[in-house]
């Protein structure tokens, strides 16, 4: 694989198709992450990850600790849930999520004590399987958003030969910071967890990938990646053009190796995992103490918090709580996000609690509101050349509106991530994410029916 080197730092093997330049916002790029001190209750629900939900173990009226298990599942796309604070379990009922599903939720109401399950020591792990259970009990799924459970993430089948990890650092969506805070507050887990998934799973080749508009977290991964027991210089630090969806897995594989996954495979079909950066300093901790995922970190950010912050919380503490710790609203806030404002989810209040794969809660005023009526299509073609999956977003939206499965199905409409690089770039302002995510929901319908 050719690559430049420049002052230790590789460019992008490959620069990758479409995508847009967005207005960063960073503002809180250069604030250390504050832990919040314990709410008076938590609510978490039983499904905060792709895959199966679980089915709660404990039952009301239960004295549970923080790290105790309090939902698992026996399928295998799952991960367990543990209590994140001490104390009662109150009530088990529905909870709605930010994407609107209703799932089971436990609350508990805190002893105000966060006593740790005496259960909790580092893992077993010194075989691959080993380290596989070990990272299923962890509760781990993807940091960055994503919320795949990590254990199958790392087991990859027989079959498939993986012989590079990357470490996504990009953090391309706009406001986000928590990764970069990361790479600045825990480079030498991010480097422990990268020894420790390296020997487990046999990989030969680390790549740790960051958009080179943070030169100071380059900096630091940098020194890591030099100053590491790599003998024979496997681990390398990679910078990438700041542009979005640059982040995205089939996107990181491709600057990061040159190599591109092909529509429906995973970046396991052609050799790499790719992990968060965030994800892989907790596998460090977690064998170093056994302590499982039951905090996060977010950015609570935009322009309608009164002290916009990066803030390590409790799972399952309510948004409203972590509002007030930053000091609540400037004014009524007109849109609230979970997420970054490409891929994030708008919600209607602050009354849900956090789960594994919040990264941000963003609040804006109405002045940062820019809306303009939706208009004709002009037939420029900048959403086609926006898209990184080489889609064309108005072609698919009038075969939507037509009821042409066949059509979709053959425009490759189920390859869509829904980054929104195309709705960013339409002069119309037509809504082509709403529109890809109508016309993915049809054809699943139309397949269902038959």
């Amino acid at each position: 694989m050719s690559k430049i080197r420049i002052d230790g730092v590789l460019n992008a093997v490959k620069k990758v198709r479409g995508g847009v330049k967005v207005d960063h916002s960073k503002g809180t790029a250069e604030l250390d992450v504050v832990r919040m001190p314990a709410p008076q209750k938590v609510t978490l629900p039983m499904q905060q990850h792709i895959g199966a939900p679980c089915t709660p173990c404990v039952k009301v009226g239960d004295i549970v600790s923080v790290g105790q298990v309090i939902g698992d599942s026996d399928k295998f796309v799952s991960a367990p849930v543990h209590a994140s604070i001490s104390g009662k379990v109150t009530s088990i009922g529905n909870v709605k999520l930010p994407n609107g599903n209703v799932v089971q939720g436990v609350t508990i109401e805190s002893d105000g004590e966060m006593r740790p399950y005496e259960g909790i020591k580092p893992p077993k792990a010194y075989t691959k399987e080993e380290f596989l259970k070990a990272i299923r009990e962890s509760g781990l799924v993807g940091l960055g958003g994503g919320g795949f459970p990590t254990n199958v993430k790392l087991n990859v089948p027989p079959d498939k030969h993986v012989d590079t990890l990357v470490v996504n650092a990009a953090e391309c969506e706009p406001y986000i910071t928590v990764d970069y805070r990361e790479c600045i507050e825990n480079s030498w887990d991010i480097l422990s967890g990268i020894t420790i998934i390296k020997d487990m799973l046999k990989i030969k080749n680390v790549v740790i990938a960051v958009e080179n508009n943070k030169p100071k977290a380059i900096e630091v991964l940098k020194n890591i990646a030099d100053n590491s027991f790599d003998v024979r210089n496997e681990v390398k630090l990679m910078s990438l053009e700041s542009k979005y969806p640059q982040g995205a897995e089939k996107m990181m594989v491709q600057s990061a190796t040159g190599r591109k996954v092909p529509p429906g495979k995973l970046p396991a079909d052609v050799g790499c995992i790719v992990m968060n950066v965030a994800s892989v300093a907790f596998v460090a901790r977690y064998i170093k103490t056994g302590k499982p995922l039951v905090s996060r970190s977010l950015t609570i950010a935009g322009s309608a918090i009164k002290e916009p912050k990066n803030v390590r919380v409790p799972l399952g503490t309510n948004i409203s709580e972590i509002v007030d710790f930053c000091g609540g609203f400037t004014e009524e806030p007109q849109k609230i996000i979970t997420g970054g404002p490409m891929m994030g989810l708008s919600i209607v209040n602050t009354d849900l609690p956090v789960i594994k794969n919040n990264n941000a809660v963003l609040a804006f005023t109405k002045k940062d509101l820019f809306t303009q009526q939706e208009t004709d299509c002009i037939r420029c073609g900048r959403c086609a050349a926006a898209c990184p999956m080489s889609l064309m977003p108005t072609l698919i939206e009038r075969y939507t509106k037509s009821g042409n499965a066949e059509a979709l199905e053959k425009a490759g409409i189920m390859v869509c991530m829904e980054c929104g690089s195309c709705a960013y770039s339409c002069p119309a302002k037509k809504p082509l994410v709403q529109s890809m995510r109508a016309a993915k929901a049809f054809l699943r319908e139309a397949g269902a029916s038959k």
